[in-house]
C-alpha cells in the first residue's frame, strides 16, 4: 500500500494580516517563493544557528499551516507566541490529529505536495487527519530509501545545523531573503563551505543494528544510525572522515556490521577530497 497514517504529527495554524511578515523574519525558508499546494521544510533556529524546531510549512488561505512532531507542537506554539508581541497574527493548534501521506496513489483533494520527496522524483502528498490506513513503517522505508531525515528519529533538536540535514539543498533555508533568527551563522557556513556533517543512506548485506548505533571508521566515530529499515538506514556523518575512509580503503562498520554510505542522489553533493591530516585529528 502506498499510503500511511502518521499519528505522531501535529499542526499549527498561523493566520492574520501579518502572518507572512511575522514568519518571514523568524524561520529559515523563503515564504515569498512558496507556491500554493506545496509543503516546504524549514526550521526555527537558535541564535547560534542550530535547529530548535523543524517543520513543514504550506500556504493555508491567507495564512500558513506548520506540520511538526506532536511532541513539539506545544513548545513550538509557545516559542512563536513569545515572538508575536503585537503583530497582527493568530497562532493556534489545529484540531486535526495526525497526518496522512500518499504516494503513487489517489489522495484527497486537499493534499499538499511534499517538496522534499519531489526533489527525489517521488510524488508524495500530505493531508491532515487519518484518511490513510497504511502503516508508518512503509513511509519510513521510503524516507530511508531517499535520504529524508526528520527530527527526533534521525537527529536531536538543538544539536544540528540546517546544513547537517540538507536544508541548504532542499529549499529549507533561503540565503537571499534577509535576516531570520540564526541567519548569520548558517550564511557563514554556506559562504565558507564549512559544513562537515551530511545525511547519508547506509546500506548493509544483512539487517542493520538498532537506532543509535555508532558508525565507525578506523577506530573513529563518524556518525550515528537514525531510522533503520531492514538492511538500510539513515545517518548524519562527518563527510571528511568518510572521505578518508573511502580513500584509504578503511571499512565503515555499525556494531561490526560492514556498511556502505552514499549521499542522496537528489542532493547533488559528493564527498570531499580526502584530507591527509585527518587521521591525526581527534
Amino acid at each position: 500500500m502506498s499510503s500511511a497514517f502518521l499519528p505522531d504529527r501535529a499542526l499549527i495554524r498561523v493566520s492574520g494580516t501579518g502572518a507572512t511578515d511575522f514568519l518571514q523574519n523568524l524561520i529559515t525558508p523563503d515564504l515569498d517563493s512558496l507556491p500554493e499546494g506545496e509543503a516546504r521544510t524549514g526550521a526555527l533556529l537558535t541564535p547560534q544557528g542550530k535547529i530548535m524546531f523543524e517543520f513543514l510549512i504550506w500556504r493555508d488561505g491567507e495564512g500558513y499551516m506548520l506540520e511538526t512532531g506532536a511532541d513539539q507542537q506545544d513548545a513550538l506554539l509557545r516559542r512563536l507566541t513569545l515572538y508575536k508581541l503585537r503583530a497582527p497574527v493568530e497562532l493556534k493548534a489545529d484540531a486535526a490529529q495526525g497526518i496522512s501521506v500518499y504516494w503513487n496513489e489517489t489522495a484527497p483533494e486537499c493534499a499538499i505536495k511534499d517538496s522534499r520527496f519531489a526533489a527525489a522524483g517521488i510524488d508524495l502528498v500530505r493531508a491532515p487527519g487519518a484518511s490513510a490506513s497504511g502503516d508508518a513503517a512503509t513511509y519510513n522505508a521510503l524516507r530511508v530509501e531517499n535520504g529524508i531525515v526528520i527530527a527526533g528519529a534521525d537527529y536531536a533538536l538543538q544539536d544540528a545545523f540546517p546544513h547537517d540535514v540538507m536544508m541548504d539543498v532542499n529549499g529549507g533555508v533561503s540565503f537571499k531573503k534577509g535576516c531570520f533568527v540564526g541567519q548569520e551563522v548558517v550564511s557563514r557556513m554556506k559562504h565558507r563551505g564549512t559544513a562537515r556533517r551530511r545525511v547519508v543512506i547506509v546500506s548493509a548485506q544483512t539487517a542493520l543494528p538498532a537506532v543509535g548505533t555508532e558508525l565507525m571508521a578506523g577506530g573513529k566515530p563518524i556518525g550515528t544510525l537514525g531510522t533503520v529499515s531492514g538492511s538500510k538506514g539513515l545517518a548524519i556523518v562527518r563527510i571528511d572522515r568518510v572521505a578518508d575512509a573511502i580513500a584509504s580503503g578503511t571499512d565503515i562498520t555499525a556494531d561490526d556490521v560492514a556498511v556502505t554510505v552514499a549521499l542522496p542522489a537528489w542532493s547533488g553533493l559528493s564527498f570531499p577530497s580526502a584530507d591527509p591530516a585527518a587521521n591525526a585529528e581527534a
